[in-house]
């Protein structure tokens, strides 16, 4: 097995596609465990029931349409003409949009889809360095998890036995202060950037010209958290949408560029099904081994007290973040913590949205980093740049995870 782990770190290194190492990393272990392979299909094709699965082409190909058009120009210009006085301005934008489309969509990798293709020309050409913009655009992708209705809130909820209307009002303090660490280290990062100082008729001009733009997320966030979408049909209205803006009222877009633009579009699908499919196969080799048990078992046995079972926990749920996927890691794990948080004296409100939390950062961690990998893919990355792209992005929400597991108020000021 040793052999066998270092020839897939070797075949990784010299560039073999990490979704093939995932898959054959899970296919050995199923094979030495005596796990007929069919199994891997049969977690390949799960898939298929994923609540979003619907909604990832729609949305990728409503992105594509928006980068392929002149969106992007025209939100650039308005976001000088609004925020140009600000460094930082457009950058707090894209951390705050991205926040709330994943709270609606409750995937990180649906927003980098739907709103990375529009976003990171945008950053791009209003001067923002090409790492820096990368890296955002990345690591916006799963801030949001802890804004209500998050699919993750919902699930932990269920599992753990917490009230979710609770949850849903923990999470929104401990959410906001991840985003606003962001856009403080945004600022911090572009000080020194050029600044554009508009006037009220430039302003008026540039939303006149986006005012096409506009409305759609007013449509999207209204129509799903007023109760008229789901977030598949959320998707299927913002295709009609843009498509229709674009095709037929700007005509941006020449009909003989369509069929490109959905091929293009659809590799990208194809490529992150392939990516969900081998880590659902991981995954279960993992849970079906009892890795993360075994790894949570040594943890608690040097445990003392209830500050030294909040630093534990953390370091864990980060090793648990790298080689999990939140969904499987909230029903295999939290059954698990609760009883022995408990017994620490952790409120179980402010223990999920710790949990969450941490988890947020797994997105960004290697090596099942879902954010890295379908950034990777949509912009033509190495997978290392992007990594590396992202890790000021990550010191800073760890530095947002510290703020919460110890100061529990922030968590619970809400619910008395």
């Amino acid at each position: 097995m040793v052999g066998a782990s270092a020839l897939l770190v070797l075949l990784a290194v010299l560039g073999a596609p990490l979704f093939a190492i995932i898959a054959a990393g899970a296919m050995i272990g199923f094979s030495r465990a005596e796990i007929d392979l069919s199994v891997v299909a049969i977690e390949f094709f799960g898939i298929a029931e994923t609540p979003v699965l619907v909604a990832i082409p729609l949305f990728t190909f409503a992105g594509f349409l928006l980068s392929e058009g002149g969106a992007p120009q025209r939100l650039v210009r308005l976001s000088r003409a609004l925020l140009g006085w600000l460094p930082g301005g457009l950058a707090m934008i894209a951390l705050a949009v991205c926040a709330l489309f994943t709270a609606f969509t409750g995937a990180s990798g649906v927003t980098i889809i739907a709103l990375g293709a529009l976003l990171y020309p945008a950053l791009v050409e209003a001067g923002y360095e090409r790492r820096f913009s990368l890296g955002l655009v990345t690591a916006s992708g799963s801030l949001g998890l802890l804004f209500a209705p998050s699919l993750p809130l919902i699930l932990y909820g269920i599992v753990a036995e917490a009230p979710i209307d609770d949850l849903f009002l923990a999470g929104i303090l401990p959410g906001l202060l991840m985003v606003v660490l962001l856009c403080l280290y945004s600022f911090f990062r572009n000080r020194h950037a050029a600044r554009a100082a508009g006037s009220a008729r430039d302003v008026i001009d540039a939303v006149l010209a986006a005012k096409w733009e506009l409305p759609l997320p007013v449509v999207v966030l209204g129509g799903i958290y007023s109760g008229y979408f789901a977030v598949s049909e959320a998707a299927a209205v913002t295709v009609l949408y843009v498509f229709a803006v674009e095709m037929l009222i700007l005509r941006e877009i020449r009909w003989r560029e369509l069929p490109r633009i959905v091929r293009e579009s659809m590799v990208l699908v194809g490529a992150i099904l392939t990516i969900l499919g081998m880590s659902l196969a991981s995954t279960n080799y993992l849970i079906d081994t009892g890795v993360p048990q075994r790894l949570f078992e040594l943890t608690s046995e040097h445990v003392s007290g209830q500050k030294t079972f909040l630093l534990a926990l953390l370091a864990f749920l980060l090793v648990l973040g790298a080689i999990l996927d939140i969904f499987s890691a909230i029903v295999l794990v939290v059954p698990l913590i609760v009883p022995v948080a408990l017994e620490y004296g952790v409120h179980p409100i402010h223990l999920g949205i710790v949990f969450l939390a941490a988890m947020e950062l797994g997105y960004l961690t290697p090596p099942v980093g879902l954010n890295l990998f379908i950034s990777s893919h949509r912009f033509g990355k190495d997978i290392l740049e992007v990594h590396l792209a992202t890790v000021p992005f990550l010191l800073v929400l760890l530095v947002s995870v510290l703020i919460i597991t110890y100061w529990p108020a922030l968590s619970l000021a809400l619910l008395t």
